[in-house]
């Protein structure tokens, strides 16, 4: 009796040993890289949060009595005498799923396993991340100096305008930002060859990121822009 209770604790404490050494090492678990697993452990709680802001914004807009300023005159464009509704918001649309595609086949070139071309896609979805951000500190700037709107307050309508909108577009903005950042260190790393050896899986990490904060301006766009 007393060998088997020795064999069986000797079993578990072997058991705790390898799983902590699988999840503290370059290893896999779930049958997925430890890496990926803990994106998609953080995405899904990032779903969450976009979540709770995109309902509480829903809930906002149809509690509201005072009029919702007209989104899109506020979004609007004037090119050459000619004003474009929500011309500044289709553009930054059209960059940020234009970025999507780069990814997509940066990480394709990336498993692979041709370094440039993988370094020089990323690179270019880091670009179109930062004009998105460049843009969106454009779309803030116009609303803030000509239009008046604060988080605050609105003179166009409803005061909530301001809170909720700069609350959800500036924590997206945010992760935009991070995002590019995230992609430059990785571009660079692979453009070094860090990942001949280890493989291009941290490819496919930055590309879920990425993906995700596109996925979520979708919603955005859909629901503070189009309703």
């Amino acid at each position: 009796m007393t060998t088997n209770i020795e064999k069986t604790s000797s079993f578990e404490e072997s058991g705790v040993t390898g799983l902590v050494a699988d999840w503290s090492s370059d290893k896999q678990a779930f049958d997925m890289p430890w890496g990926k697993l803990m994106m998609w452990i953080f995405l899904l709680s990032d779903t969450f949060i976009f979540s709770l802001f995109l309902t509480s914004y829903m809930k906002v807009r149809m509690s509201v009595t005072e009029q919702w300023p007209p989104v899109s005159e506020i979004f609007a464009l004037t090119i050459y005498g000619v004003h474009v509704p929500l011309l500044l918001i289709a553009i930054m649309t059209f960059i940020l799923i234009t970025s999507s595609g780069s990814m997509a086949l940066a990480v394709n070139y990336g498993y692979r396993g041709d370094k440039k071309t993988t370094a020089v896609l990323m690179f270019i979805t880091a670009l179109l991340g930062a004009s998105f951000v460049g843009l969106q500190a454009f779309e803030w700037t116009k609303l803030i100096v000509d239009e008046g709107i604060r988080p605050w307050g609105n003179p166009m309508g409803a005061a909530q305008f301001g809170s909720v909108f700069f609350m959800v577009t500036g924590f997206h903005g945010v992760h935009v930002t991070c995002g590019v950042i995230y992609l430059l260190v990785v571009a660079w790393k692979v453009a070094r060859g860090d990942y001949e050896k280890k493989g291009y899986a941290i490819v496919e990490i930055c590309g879920l990121y990425w993906h995700f904060v596109d996925l979520v301006w979708v919603f955005i766009f859909a629901f503070f822009y189009l309703w």
